[in-house]
């Protein structure tokens, strides 16, 4: 942990003119819903969308002031926020730029890697896939392979932003990571352990990329044959040795979140603090909003905000994900008696309970139907819990067939 925090002090001096010192900004709405006072340090509007830019400038940079004319290039694997940082130190440095992501990559992250000068390589269905390809590239044409999290002076980078935020509020009592490979709460929670050692620190894993989490509370590492999840940033298969071996020094807690929890997140960062946070970004978020660890009434918490760049064609998916989460909208099949009549009574009910239909699918041919029945699927507006229990009340007080769909 010294060493990366004595690592991260040089990250800082390199990263001063190229990286934004963001704020801890308090957060009012969040606050009140967890008890305590919450911060959100917005790595989200970095330059490159996040912090990963941190550790893989510092990296490059150490090995330019080491030999740069030795370097004929370097390489890099990932879903997007370490790529974008890698090509944009390359660029900075002049150096060649490959990066190799998994081929279900977001464009947007494609798209603004290529931007930055790098040559892209998209191969394998997640990161560790991605990983072994750029090792044969890397073999083949001779480049520097630049690790997006199990590597000193990248975790060091990441550890920067401990910096600045022990140097802006030296009162943070509990500090919240989201996990992928752990680079980034390695950094972090060197720091701090250094520095202010009464700090909890907790991680946040995706439920569906939990390796982390697993093999943090059983003390041993434990592999995974696979993962999925929403959130991509952090969506890594196995535990690295070497930061398991760190975090087990400087992380307190790990805890997970579900799909649907991050995706609230992500609508709540939306609406409540109108920042764009991609899945990865809100996971430290979803785990105050579903109190995933205890919280103290006079803690002072900062949550971090990992990346803001979410591919806009799944923002909708993630927003409907999130809508049905916090029971602002209700989707149901119901059978109706296939006559003129029948849809606008269901209509009129719904409409007597201020439920707004928003879409309305309607199906007379399903061989799961009696004869004579229709099937009506419909998404409804809705304003709670409460609103949803009347809904299914006034229905079932009418005599109708339905079921929800999750």
């Amino acid at each position: 942990m010294k060493n990366i925090y004595e690592k991260a002090l040089q990250a800082q001096k390199r990263l001063k003119n190229v990286v934004m010192s963001s704020a801890l900004g308090y957060a009012p709405v969040l606050s009140k819903i967890a008890g305590a006072e919450i911060y959100l340090k917005k790595e989200n509007l970095q330059l490159t969308g996040a912090f990963k830019i941190r550790g893989a400038f510092n990296k490059i940079a150490s090995l330019v002031e080491g030999d740069c004319a030795r370097i004929q290039g370097v390489i890099a694997a990932s879903a997007g926020n370490h790529a974008q940082g890698v090509a944009y130190a390359a660029k900075h440095f002049g150096l060649k730029a490959v990066i190799v992501m998994p081929e279900a990559t977001p464009l947007l992250k494609v798209s603004a890697t290529k931007d930055l000068g790098a040559e892209v390589v998209l191969s394998g269905d997640n990161y560790d896939e991605a990983y072994a390809k750029a090792l044969e590239i890397a073999q083949a044409e001779n480049l520097v392979f630049i690790h997006p999290f199990a590597d000193d002076e990248v975790i060091a980078g990441q550890g920067s932003i401990a910096l600045e935020m022990i140097e802006e509020r030296k009162d943070i009592s509990v500090v919240v990571v989201p996990i992928g490979g752990g680079g980034l709460i390695g950094g972090i929670g060197s720091v701090y352990k250094q520095l202010c050692p009464n700090v909890r620190v907790i991680g946040v894993v995706a439920s569906g990329a939990d390796a982390m989490k697993k093999s943090f509370d059983q003390n041993e590492i434990v592999k995974t044959d696979s993962v999925r999840t929403i959130a991509d940033g952090i969506a890594v298969r196995d535990v690295n040795e070497h930061n398991f071996a760190l975090l087990k020094q400087c992380v307190d807690e790990i805890v997970s979140v579900d799909d649907e929890e991050i995706a609230n997140a992500i609508l709540f960062l939306l609406e409540k603090q109108k920042l764009v946070v991609e899945g990865a970004g809100a996971a430290s978020v979803a785990s105050v909003l579903h109190k995933k660890f205890v919280i103290q009434p006079n803690d002072k918490i900062a949550l971090l905000l990992s990346g803001g760049n979410i591919d806009i064609t799944m923002l909708s998916v993630i927003i409907e994900k999130g809508l049905l989460k916090s029971n602002r909208k209700m989707k149901l099949k119901v059978v109706l008696v296939d006559k003129p009549g029948s849809l606008q009574g269901l209509t009129n009910i719904l409409s007597s309970v201020g439920a707004n239909i928003v879409q309305v699918e309607y199906d007379r041919t399903s061989v799961m139907l009696k004869y004579g029945d229709a099937l009506i699927t419909l998404a409804l507006e809705t304003k709670g819990e409460e609103h949803k229990t009347i809904i299914r009340e006034k229905l079932k007080a009418h005599n109708y067939t339905f079921s929800e769909i999750n």
